[in-house]
């Protein structure tokens, strides 16, 4: 008699060949004979039981950008499935593979109205890059397999839909097979000689050149910093590209717009020339000036010439490209326009310095920040949730280009910070992992607190209590419309936190500070997560695509109540800097 094997255990062995050793859900009806693979598989693949679908489904894509490996969530029939909704639009907004699993009732009561059913397909179609219902438990595992494939080769989210009987049958063990083994990213090489010294002719040209560079360089930092100096051209990275240049490079503008930094969009108000290195950034139509010369380099052809008008297009590997203009190109002579950003980018790191270290007035956020960076570990992973604390983040943590960086990119989800520290946790036990979330988004998920001490994962959470939902707070100041509907309930986070085992740390005063982030390292290198929930004034943090700081634009009333508001007396504009290293503006 031919050997067999249980079709959910088959499933789940697929799983595995794909470096799957761990899958969120929450059990149902409908995805019983799932449990009970995963119960037989254990001591292969961790099961973790969220308190949320979307908590599961947001985890599973952290945990894609975070290793690189498929993430996995499941979701019963029914409200379990559109549970998942929110992070596979966060995966196919930031076109990160991921694979979820939905129940369906058995094939015998569907397509009769039973209890939670509905057509799944149609409704993932949207979404995902692929979606299909399993028709035989012989072809369960070979659809998974196909799913994960889709997933990497069309960079975005597969859902398979598994009735419940299908996952519990008995078919042949050598009647299926992974392809695992056998997937290959396409590779590419460096761009053409004559494409990039035409890149490199419009370059020598340029007086004010920028270069700009997303995720695509993620592994090519150095080439970056190397061609910012031998060229030049100082550095903008998107705001997911944080993590990807150290602070501290001399060059290093930040990234544009509102979640932004000061030089970021200063220096894109004067430049000439752009070389536009793997990224897609969404506010490029607004924040590009139109007559620029422009260059872009891509792996992905959908890109080219997408966000501005292009000049030289090169289809070709970010890493690899920069390294042969770095190769062709000669030294550049040392440069005003390059010096005067400099110069604005040291005024800028020693106001937001001054302001981490103001230990006068009502408790502001930059004080946290300090903190957070001061017990950062060389390796530390920040998992950033949505609203100011994305744009604070973007400007006040000194990164090394070692530190992971997360957060919900074009999607921008409020509440994806926790899912992100869960993610981080199990994939990283050994290293420091930190969650940042607003008051707003913090309340959409502190239920799964309790995944953390459940699991025994021992997260830094940062929680900035405002009451308020300040980002659009802010965008409401700007409308000239009176605050409406932005208001939060005062919530003791510490409490939340207690309330499932968990150790909170309330701080209204700057001088808890310190105590308070000592003990939150204390307690994680006990194996034990911990909450801090930092009582801070309602203040604005600056608004950059804002700045009243220019004597040549806005009058000196102005400007001096822009500075007070802020606290920037220190503050200077970069057309001082380019005035005083001869630039005209």
């Amino acid at each position: 008699m031919a050997e067999t094997i249980n079709s959910g255990i088959a499933a789940l062995r697929t799983l595995e060949s794909w470096h799957v050793d761990h899958i969120y859900g929450i059990p149902g009806g409908t995805v019983n004979n799932l449990m009970y693979a995963l119960d037989a598989e254990k001591d292969r693949i961790k099961y973790i039981h969220v308190r949320h679908e979307e908590v599961g489904a947001l985890a599973a894509v952290a945990d894609t950008k975070l290793t690189g490996h498929i993430g996995v969530a499941f979701g019963s029939a029914g409200p379990g499935a559109t549970h998942l909704y929110q992070g596979a639009y966060d995966a196919m907004a930031d076109k990160v593979p991921v694979l979820f699993i939905v129940g369906q009732n058995p094939q015998a009561l569907m397509n009769q109205d039973f209890f939670q059913e509905f057509d799944e397909n149609p409704w993932f179609k949207d979404a995902g890059v692929y979606a299909r219902t399993v028709m035989t438990a012989e072809s369960l595992p070979h659809i998974l397999d196909e799913a994960i494939r889709r997933a990497f080769a069309q960079h975005g989210p597969a859902f398979v839909t598994i009735p419940n009987d299908l996952s519990n049958k008995e078919i042949p063990a050598d009647g299926y097979y992974s392809s695992a083994e056998n997937f290959a990213k396409p590779v590419l090489g460096a761009g053409s000689d004559d494409q990039i010294n035409q890149a490199l002719e419009l370059i020598s040209k340029a007086k004010k050149p920028l270069i700009y560079v997303g995720q695509g360089t993620i592994g090519a930092a150095d080439e970056v910093m190397q061609f910012a100096k031998k060229f030049q051209m100082p550095v903008i990275t998107t705001a997911l590209g944080k993590e990807i240049i150290p602070y501290d490079f001399e060059a290093l503008l930040g990234s544009a717009a509102r979640v932004a930094s000061k030089p970021a969009n200063e220096a894109l108000q004067e430049t000439d020339l752009m070389l536009f290195v793997g990224s897609n950034y969404p506010f490029a139509e607004e924040m590009f000036k139109p007559d620029v010369k422009f260059i872009q380099i891509d792996s992905n052809p959908q890109v080219l010439g997408k966000r501005h008008k292009t000049d030289v297009a090169i289809l070709a590997d970010a890493k690899k490209s920069l390294q042969r203009f770095i190769e062709l190109g000669k030294d550049s002579a040392p440069s005003d326009w390059y010096a005067a950003n400099v110069d604005n980018v040291a005024n800028w790191h020693q106001y937001n310095d001054d302001m981490m270290n103001r230990t006068d007035g009502e408790l502001r956020f930059e004080p946290a920040f300090k903190e957070i960076n001061r017990i950062s570990e060389d390796n530390a992973i920040y998992s950033i949730d949505v609203g100011d604390v994305t744009q604070n983040a973007v400007r006040l943590l000194k990164v090394n280009g070692k530190q992971p960086w997360i957060t919900s990119g074009l999607f921008a989800t409020m509440g994806v910070g926790l899912p992100g520290s869960i993610a981080a946790k199990l994939s990283y036990p050994n290293r420091q992992v930190f969650n940042l979330a607003g008051d707003g988004a913090a309340a959409m998920v502190m239920q799964d607190l309790s995944t953390q001490v459940a699991y025994h994962l021992p997260v830094i959470n940062v929680v900035f209590s405002n009451d308020a939902l300040g980002f659009i707070e802010d965008e409401q100041e700007d409308d000239n419309h009176e605050w409406f509907g932005i208001s939060l309930p005062q919530t003791d986070f510490a409490k939340v936190a207690e309330a499932q085992g968990m150790t909170g740390i309330t701080v209204t005063k700057v001088e808890q500070m310190k105590p308070a982030f000592d003990q939150a390292v204390e307690l994680t290198k006990a194996g034990k997560p911990v909450l801090i929930d930092v009582k801070m004034t309602n203040e604005r943090p600056i608004p950059v695509e804002k700045l009243t700081l220019d004597p040549d634009k806005f009058d000196e009333k102005t400007i001096n109540e822009f500075k007070k508001r802020y606290y920037a007396d220190k503050l200077v504009p970069l057309s001082e800097f380019l005035k005083k290293h001869g630039v005209r503006s």
